[in-house]
């Protein structure tokens, strides 16, 4: 079978003005609901399209039964709010969270009736500068294949049709062939606070950006937008580079999550926010060219690279979820003590404060 190889943007750019820009769901929220690995109570506790086994990670201490539990997925609930240093105590790390938040059927949207993303941080009260990050369980892995997952969360082999094609993209976290980023878009609902939103991404050299999407000083549905500055629309005015056509791998962003900023200046305590979706315009950063010669069938260099990335992703990713599951191992379950006074007149425990 052929693949389909690539040929730079760049280079086309000299035969023509043409326009490249493309619309795409970087994330979608709605997308994110719990449909698989039910818990004991038969809850569904995973997103079966996100849901990744981290097992492969987990040493030989671990038993089948263990390992067979060791799934996360980007699954609302499973989101975290990370507060840097002047943030954090006891009650605000605690307290603040990711839920799946319904949209009540009446609402006047195109996504009523389903879950959004909600969030709760709770920052200090006291006049200090403050910000939390929203960012996904593990990092969106860029490089895993798509295939789908049955009801315990294992993933089955690719069909022919999911050949080529990446685990997070549609709106899962990850948009492949971005050259130039031209504009950004969140639809989140506002509750007139006045803190600063950031989008964070990253690029496939690892870099880490953040873009101000604006504040929240408002009320209701509404879709902020960040713009490039330095974007060039005349193509005569570009700075033209040339690249080699093979091997290149393609370019692409993903999702690292939210940033919300509070200044010392304003109001602390809880921010509660509801986001539903994240999409860029971009450049393509390659276009398909049919070629006379199958490079990547002789060479396979791409797939070896390819293949070496989604390695390294995966033992980067098991080994923050396996250290995890070993401390939620460790966890008391327990929540009150058992009664050393079984069948004596007076068995019922007081604290210390008890009325009683």
């Amino acid at each position: 079978m052929k693949r389909t190889l690539v040929l730079t943007a760049a280079a086309m750019l000299l035969a023509g003005t043409f326009s490249f820009a493309k619309e795409s769901v970087l994330i979608d929220f709605t997308q994110l609901d719990a449909d698989t690995v039910a818990d004991e109570n038969g809850n569904p506790t995973e997103n079966s399209r996100t849901v990744m086994d981290y097992s492969v990670s987990a040493g030989a201490t671990f038993t089948s039964d263990q390992k067979s539990l060791m799934k996360t997925s980007l699954a609302l609930p499973n989101w975290e709010v990370e507060l840097n240093s002047s943030a954090q105590n006891v009650a605000s790390i605690a307290l603040s969270q990711v839920v799946a938040a319904p949209v009540k059927e009446s609402a006047d949207v195109p996504f009523a009736g389903k879950n959004v993303m909600g969030v709760r941080v709770l920052f200090p009260s006291w006049n200090s500068n403050a910000n939390a990050k929203i960012v996904p369980p593990f990092e969106i892995q860029a490089y895993e294949p798509l295939a789908d997952a049955d009801e315990n969360g294992v993933r089955q082999a690719q069909t022919d049709e999911q050949k080529g094609k990446y685990l997070f993209e549609d709106g899962y976290g990850l948009v492949k062939n971005v050259g130039t980023l031209k504009s950004i878009s969140v639809t989140t609902m506002g509750m007139n606070f006045p803190h600063q939103l950031y989008v964070l991404l990253k690029d496939n050299d690892g870099v880490e950006r953040r873009y101000l999407m604006g504040n929240l000083m408002f009320d209701g549905w509404k879709t902020l937008v960040w713009n490039n500055p330095d974007y060039v629309s005349e193509v005569r005015r570009r700075e033209i580079r040339v690249y080699p056509i093979y091997p290149r791998g393609t370019p692409f962003v993903k999702f690292c999550g939210f940033q919300v900023t509070r200044d010392a200046s304003d109001i602390g305590e809880n921010y509660i926010g509801y986001f539903k979706d994240v999409k860029i315009i971009y450049d393509l950063a390659v276009l398909s060219s049919d070629r006379d010669i199958d490079d990547e069938d002789l060479w396979g260099i791409i797939t070896k690279q390819e293949k070496d990335r989604q390695n390294g992703e995966m033992s980067r990713f098991g080994s923050k979820q396996v250290t995890r599951y070993i401390e939620k191992e460790k966890m008391a379950t327990e929540n009150e003590f058992s009664s050393s006074l079984e069948g004596s007149s007076d068995s019922n425990p007081q604290t210390v404060g008890s009325d009683k």
